[in-house]
């Protein structure tokens, strides 16, 4: 367990809704149900980075999700949108590097604005991927660095002091999916290039 990762979130579980609820959450809102729209029923589901749970009211019904997310605190906030979710959910506190999950657990796996976070993006999606049966499929609402001048400089000014308090501002999150060995089968920008969805096969 990252125990400097997990702190970090844990501090933040404190203000995480009053941050998020009405500002990002709202505006994302509609490409989010787009994305997790892609949830099936009957399948194997992994969330990845639940934090305090603000992305189930944009979860389908009826599937069998599984969340995961480092910080304790964020997962104790979540608990109770897990128990009100219409399917089968349940929380568990894991660090995305060490998975105590079998190889081939899971045929969906979706994310959140998460790798911008994890300490070792690429690492992480190869865990991923380890427990994503062959074929299963990678689903991705993610905020990015940006290729756009002076977006890309600004955002990698900001990154260093960014990622002490939260996300890092300029991973390149379609790289890393690549190099971690996923098949990339689209890719679509929800905010010019720095907000996007990635949808990937194993």
């Amino acid at each position: 367990m990252d125990i400097v990762t997990q702190e970090k979130w844990d501090r933040a579980a404190r203000t995480f809704d009053l941050m998020s609820a009405y500002g990002p959450e709202w505006r994302w809102k509609p490409a989010k149900l787009k994305a997790f729209g892609r949830m099936q029923p009957g399948k194997k589901i992994l969330f990845l980075a639940l934090g305090t749970g603000l992305d189930i009211g944009a979860f389908p019904p009826g599937c069998d999700i599984i969340a995961i997310d480092i910080s304790p605190k964020m997962v104790e906030k979540a608990q109770a949108r897990v128990e009100a979710y219409d399917g089968n959910m349940s929380a568990q506190v894991m660090d995305v590097h060490d998975m105590s999950f079998p190889d081939n657990s899971f045929d969906q796996v979706f994310t959140s604005c998460t790798f911008c976070s994890v300490p070792d993006p690429v690492g992480g999606l190869k865990a991923l991927k380890r427990v994503l049966r062959p074929g299963g499929e990678l689903h991705m609402f993610e905020h990015t660095g940006s290729h756009i001048f002076p977006f890309n400089f600004m955002m990698k000014l900001m990154s260093p002091l960014a990622s002490k308090f939260g996300p890092e501002t300029d991973r390149d999150t379609v790289a890393n999916v690549h190099a971690a060995g996923f098949e990339i089968r689209e890719i679509n920008n929800v905010f010019l290039d720095t907000v996007k969805t990635i949808h990937a096969t194993n």
